[in-house]
């Protein structure tokens, strides 16, 4: 596409990134009557599911509820075909959506924003590209994704292996084919978790580096017909409020009681249910199981029990079971054969605990017992979740404050939404939102809505600025922590607390209340005039 004359259009709004919020951002800003220009580091939509194209990357939320709410015919029109959608059918959903409301037209793909800088005197942001693009906005939103900047460890000798090596998160587009090839995996969270089982179908060898093992919950997928497809389309708005309300974004409620006032039979008969549905829910099937470590417990105890029984080699599954974090405090992997994988001649599990990486060499990686030859190497190590992508543009709010030194200490936003220092700058399902702990299409549609009305609001009331006070931060920080320190969730090392980036501060990132919780609580900010946020009308020469 040819960029539009910026400096004879002047723009109301910048969107970053043409992923899931993204693409809702340009539907819904362009909607309200706002001039608005998006750029794209990739070369088509998509965002995580563009470049998450690994053997096995699927999602672990049902694909009914993985989807758009904002148009009824879009929802009655698309047929998905699994109950788990696979990357390529939602990235062709993606696409569809995309194509369906002329999103395209509003990306300059193959572009990434370097700098987005406040001017204070016009009150609008200045963003400079890496294709030299120059533009100005009275709004800039970030729908930079919570997991799209890859983490790729500073192991000694990286750079020296000469075989192949990949990232999960930026995988061929035109695939791999390890066939006959001695092929290492480093991690095991969830991408290692859902390739490991594909490519030990092509390797001659896999070895499996892990850290720290992950729960791991069997997807139960199962293809869709058209009489299921009727049936949920014609319940589509009652399933959509049950999401809405809910905790995680789906139309599932945990078992209101705790898990220790039920009998055994019931209990087990509960997760029985859970581990056939698949999944991350598995960690939802009673109200106290990551809040009350006895009742985890049980859970603990069941998946470890499933996990014993499908891995043959006891002394691999003594390494499989976690014992260092509550179940569910980190996110429980959706897998197909995962541990069946460890029953394969040509599958090992390296135990990194025992023997950590020294480094790799041109041959292969060397422990500290053992040296492995490897003809390709890949790199499942997730991701700088939350904050990787921001803190990789250079943005610059009052007084030209960056970002990093605002969020040295950890991420510092009101609502997840926006920044003290920052105005008129906002975030889509970033920290200090229920993020990555909810089905993040609806999550995006409920910021989405939020900036569309806000915007709306300034301009009705004759305003420029809007942003955060400093309490308004503050209080919101402490109340995240207070409802995160309820549950076991900062007992884990996990990526929602930073733990997986060397120097990050650890800091539990995500709002813990639940979806529903958290979106009155934004309608009632809203609704209040947004109450903490501070406006100003700025009056131009």
């Amino acid at each position: 596409m040819t960029d539009p004359d910026f400096s004879t259009a002047p723009l109301d709004v910048v969107v970053i990134g043409a992923g899931v919020a993204g693409l809702y951002a340009m539907h819904r800003l362009r909607a309200q009557g706002l001039s608005v220009h998006g750029f794209e580091a990739g070369s088509g939509v998509g965002g995580t599911w563009y470049f998450n194209r690994y053997p096995g990357a699927r999602c672990d939320v049902e694909s009914f509820d993985y989807s758009y709410s904002f148009s009824e015919e879009l929802q009655q029109h698309w047929d998905w075909s699994e109950k788990y959608a696979a990357q390529p059918e939602i990235l062709a959903y993606l696409d569809h959506v995309a194509e369906r409301f002329d999103l395209r037209s509003g990306f300059t793909f193959d572009t990434r924003v370097e700098s987005a800088h406040f001017d204070e005197e016009s009150a609008r942001w200045r963003v400079r590209t890496d294709w030299g693009h120059d533009v100005t906005a009275r709004f800039v939103v970030c729908a930079t994704g919570s997991l799209s900047t890859a983490n790729i460890p500073n192991i000694e000798g990286r750079e020296s292996f000469t075989g192949e090596v990949f990232h999960t998160g930026f995988w061929p587009h035109e695939g791999v084919d390890f066939t006959g090839k001695r092929v290492g995996v480093i991690g095991t969270g969830s991408s290692g978790i859902q390739s490991v089982p594909l490519i030990a179908e092509q390797a001659e060898q896999l070895y499996v580096f892990q850290r720290s093992a992950n729960y791991s919950v069997p997807a139960g997928n199962t293809p869709l017909d058209d009489a299921r497809r009727v049936e949920i389309k014609a319940g589509y708005a009652e399933r959509r409020a049950l999401s809405k309300r809910s905790g995680g974004g789906s139309p599932f409620v945990s078992d209101p009681r705790s898990a220790l006032e039920v009998s055994e039979a019931e209990r087990t008969a509960a997760y029985e249910e859970r581990w056939k549905l698949g999944g991350v829910l598995f960690a939802k099937t009673f109200a106290d199981q990551t809040s009350r470590l006895e009742a985890n417990e049980t859970a603990r105890q069941f998946a470890e029990v499933k996990i014993r029984s499908v891995v043959e080699d006891q002394s691999v599954a003594d390494l499989l079971i976690p014992n260092d974090h509550p179940i569910g405090t980190k996110r429980i992997v959706t897998d197909t054969n995962y541990y069946q994988s460890y029953n394969r001649d040509n599958v090992s599990l390296v135990n990194l605990k025992k023997a950590p990486i020294e480094e790799i060499d041109a041959t292969g990686i060397r422990t500290a017992d053992a040296h492995y030859e490897l003809d390709a190497l890949v790199f499942a190590t997730g991701f700088d979740a939350m904050t990787g992508a921001l803190d990789r543009i250079d943005i610059r709010g009052r007084g030209a404050e960056a970002l990093r030194e605002n969020w040295n200490a950890g991420p510092r936003t009101y609502l997840g939404l926006g920044i003290n220092g920052f105005p008129n700058l906002f975030i889509v399902t970033g920290p200090g939102s229920p993020s990555v702990l909810t089905n993040m299409i609806l999550a995006a549609e409920q910021h989405v809505d939020w900036i569309a009305d806000a915007i709306a609001y300034l301009d009705a009331n004759e305003l420029t600025t809007i942003e955060p006070s400093a309490e308004a931060v503050e209080g919101w920080l402490e109340e995240c922590s207070r409802r995160a320190s309820a549950t076991l969730f900062p007992s884990a090392n996990s990526w929602y607390m930073g733990a997986n980036i060397p120097g990050k501060t650890r800091i539990f990132m995500p709002f813990i209340g639940g979806f529903g919780v958290y979106s009155d609580i934004c309608a009632e900010v809203a609704s209040a005039g947004y109450r903490g946020f501070e406006t100003a009308s700025v009056v131009r020469a």
